[in-house]
């Protein structure tokens, strides 16, 4: 238990230490360079995990010379900065800024790459997880904003780079999206709201499939049915069941025959 107090209290300053981003102090501490030069700097810092150091150089440039040569790519390695030091608010500003100044720029695709990882990063509750305590209940808003990100990638730049990760990534908030679905669903059960938790099964089977939450829904919505005394649907639903987990405990030839 002490072990695991220590890790808390040294992450907390670790993270009390790299949380601040650049302020216009920091930005008039930056040597009086040309823009070229400041970039060779901040590139340095970057390529050396000195996320905080190139927050600041960048900053100084966009701020000193912000209609220059090489505007758009401070700008993106800002981005990637402040991603990369866990600053996701002001990550999340510069790409909305981005993205509204520049809508045909050639690195659009990136800049809805990093704004979905920096919405997924902020699900990442690293007290919670190091608790071992479930998150599946919380509103997943980040994960929705992320998933609509990558879609707007192998959407309207099927050609990208950034295209096989965001497929892949996709796939995985699909089941986060589930998750707080099924959650919200059992509190409902608990509720007794019959109704409104199958209501929520029905959706995760008709939005989430393929995903592994669709069995646990299909259970609720099978639950739900009979205590709503609707047993056609419940027969739908064990039908589908028994087609897909046919080694579900509730599947039996009784109920599905």
């Amino acid at each position: 238990m002490a072990k695991f107090t220590v890790k808390i209290i040294l992450t907390v300053l670790v993270l009390a230490l790299t949380a601040c981003s650049s302020s216009e102090d920091d930005i008039e501490k930056v040597p009086d360079k040309s823009a070229q030069a400041l970039f060779v700097d901040a590139r340095f810092a970057l390529d050396n995990g000195l996320y905080q150091k190139a927050i600041q150089i960048l900053g100084a440039i966009d701020s000193r010379f912000p209609f220059g040569p090489i505007s758009h790519q401070v700008q993106l390695d800002l981005i990637y900065a402040y991603y990369k030091s866990g600053d996701a608010a002001q990550g999340i500003a510069l790409t909305d800024r981005f993205l509204r100044l520049n809508p045909n720029n050639s690195n659009i695709d990136y800049v809805y790459y990093m704004r979905a990882l920096i919405n997924l990063s902020t699900e990442e509750n690293l007290f919670q997880d190091m608790a071992g305590i479930d998150r599946s209940d919380r509103d997943p808003e980040a994960s929705r904003s992320a998933f609509r990100d990558f879609k707007s990638i192998i959407t309207q730049f099927p050609n990208s780079k950034y295209a096989a990760d965001a497929r892949k990534r996709m796939i995985s908030i699909k089941s986060r999206l589930a998750q707080y679905e099924v959650a919200v669903a059992q509190y409902y059960i608990k509720r007794e709201a019959y109704a409104s938790a199958a209501n929520r099964g029905r959706y995760i089977v008709e939005y989430f499939s393929p995903s592994p939450e669709v069995e646990t829904a299909l259970e609720i919505m099978i639950e739900c049915y009979d205590k709503l005394a609707l047993q056609d649907l419940k027969r739908n639903a064990m039908l589908v069941l028994a087609a897909n987990y046919p080694d579900n405990s509730l599947v039996s030839s009784e109920l599905v025959y």
